[in-house]
């Protein structure tokens, strides 16, 4: 289900689309290559999103520009997601009692147990298997596009703090 809500939230408008226009706006029309540019650009977007995800709880304010609420708000979160393939049944009683929850001491539940699991070194773990992905995805299916572009784009947010 998470897959399927960033892909329809981010990766497929954000990512895929502006760049399938651009491609037909200049007479780039084979199937070959947008679906070569989907592959690419949908993987992309999720590493986005998954980013965004964990910058909501664990970024900078400072650097974000904002603080976070996923929490707050029940979001449909990667952190959560995560966390939920980890919890041991009493974990799980402490998530479900404090998740989606305003009160300041009921968000700092959700952030210990997120520490307790190791959520940190999960995402940094996958930041890192997701951009070598991509960059493995850009040498296969990048062929007649710009390769560079797809490159910048992965550099870009690679390892970003907003």
């Amino acid at each position: 289900r998470y897959k399927a809500i960033v892909k329809y939230k981010t990766a497929f408008y954000s990512f895929y689309l502006p760049v399938a226009a651009a491609m037909y706006m200049t007479g780039i029309d084979s199937k070959e290559e947008h679906d070569n540019a989907k592959a690419i650009l949908l993987e992309m977007g999720e590493f986005f999103q998954i980013q965004d995800d964990y910058l909501d709880c664990f970024g900078d304010p400072a650097l974000t520009g904002k603080v976070g609420t996923d929490i707050q708000d029940n979001k449909c979160s990667w952190l959560v997601v995560e966390c939920l393939r980890r919890v041991t049944p009493e974990q799980r009683r402490i998530l479900e009692e404090n998740y989606g929850r305003k009160e300041p001491e009921k968000v700092a539940k959700v952030k210990q147990l997120y520490e307790t699991l190791g959520m940190r070194a999960a995402f940094q773990e996958y930041e890192e298997s997701s951009y070598r992905r991509l960059q493995d995805l850009i040498a296969k299916h990048a062929n007649q596009l710009p390769r560079n572009i797809f490159l910048g784009l992965a550099r870009k947010i690679y390892k970003r703090q907003k």
